[in-house]
């Protein structure tokens, strides 16, 4: 089972992205009760006009400023096109399966960093053993099993809430919602939101059973691991994997982002965060089988949701060759690394949906575009391994 992580009030936890937020959380800051429509909110200058917020989504740090003293202002979003997710009906036959990850060696990171706060370079050469990887994110009929046969509470469940995108609610929920990050206030913390009711209390997994389960912490996808006889991948497992033996290259698949015109992920097309036009096919989260895999087999690892992985956040790394390195060993923050990128990343607002990008969260946080793909030294009874 995962290890227990102490948790506050979350009315008075959102933390900004990033390692601003190191400066940032020594400020002296106000707390105002909600005004209209307006919310109490936190501020973070280095993420305006780059960042969809999603570091922002962590519990365990509290930073608010009275609405309107540097906070973004909250967007005019058309709420019936916001409504619109695609959802697939579907038995949601199991997605479980793995390919096997022949180990080699292979340059992690960029000395091209679009974010070199977040600790993407410099570039580096790593060293890994052969391992086998999920081709899918673990998606909600995954997770549906996993909970009925061990009876697997998640923190946001037992928390009572988790951050929303503001775009997905109903006016129902939003009209409950007093509070909202500042640099980033399209996100709301919402009670009821859990993985089994990703909007809240008036919502449902019924037809996404084929699409990334969310609202996972760290410590559940550790737990999930566990139960499956896998493990979370490290950062160099994932990103070597995500790369598919290719060298240098921003995307799974190349550099351009939409080969021959073809959409290979699910990000957010558009203005964001006003409006997301759909051209891939989807508002919110995509199927975990959606689009083309990589040359390892894996889907999905640009876009669509964040995924866990091992690692304890550090922004400092060596040029020497590294051997299945496991990252630092804690961190001054608390965070884990999250990798991937999501549904909600735009090339203007949070181009962290390239191999060599990362973001972080502490392991108790979890949101509506947060989830995770498992890895294993050996294949785990019954899991079937695939070719790709």
């Amino acid at each position: 089972m995962a290890a227990s992580v102490e948790r506050k009030n979350f009315s008075h936890q959102f933390r900004p992205c990033h390692m601003c937020c190191v400066v940032v959380f020594f400020l002296i800051f106000l707390t105002v009760p909600l005004q209209g429509e307006e919310a109490e909110q936190t501020v973070c200058e280095s993420d305006k006009g780059e960042n969809c917020g999603c570091g922002g989504t962590s519990r365990d740090k509290a930073m608010y400023s009275e609405p309107g003293e540097g906070g973004a202002e909250t967007p005019k979003v058309d709420k019936d096109a916001a409504r619109t997710t695609k959802h697939v009906d579907s038995a949601a036959s199991r997605t479980n399966q793995m390919v096997f990850v022949r180990g080699g060696e292979f340059t992690m990171g960029t000395d091209e960093p679009r974010f070199p706060q977040d600790g993407e370079g410099p570039a580096r050469r790593v060293r890994l053993d052969s391992f086998y990887a999920d081709a899918y994110e673990v998606s909600n009929a995954e997770f549906d099993i996993f909970v009925k046969e061990s009876g697997y509470v998640t923190e946001a469940e037992k928390f009572g809430d988790s951050f929303v995108l503001e775009n997905l609610l109903s006016e129902d929920v939003k009209a409950e919602i007093t509070q909202a990050v500042a640099s980033a206030p399209w996100w709301l913390p919402v009670k009821g939101a859990d993985w089994k009711h990703p909007e809240g209390v008036d919502s449902d997994i019924t037809n996404r059973m084929d699409h990334p389960v969310v609202h996972v912490s760290w410590n559940d996808a550790v737990a999930y691991c566990t139960w499956a006889g896998k493990r979370l991948p490290t950062e160099a497992e994932w990103e070597y994997a995500s790369r598919g033996g290719l060298e240098n290259r921003l995307f799974p698949w190349g550099n351009n982002p939409m080969p021959k015109g073809e959409h290979r992920m699910n990000i957010w097309q558009g203005h964001f965060p006003e409006e997301n036009t759909e051209e891939d096919g989807y508002y919110s989260t995509a199927p975990v089988m959606a689009y083309k895999p990589n040359k390892f087999g894996l889907y999905n690892t640009a876009g669509n949701v964040w995924e866990w992985v091992s690692d304890w956040l550090g922004v400092r790394h060596t040029q020497k060759l590294q051997v299945n390195p496991k990252g630092p060993a804690s961190s001054a923050t608390n965070d884990k690394v999250k990798k991937g990128g999501s549904y909600m990343c735009h090339i203007d607002y949070c181009y962290r949906y390239r191999n060599a990008a990362r973001s972080n969260n502490t392991p108790d946080s979890s949101a509506s575009n947060l989830g995770f793909r498992c890895v294993a030294d050996k294949l785990p009874d019954g899991v079937e391994e695939v070719k790709p």
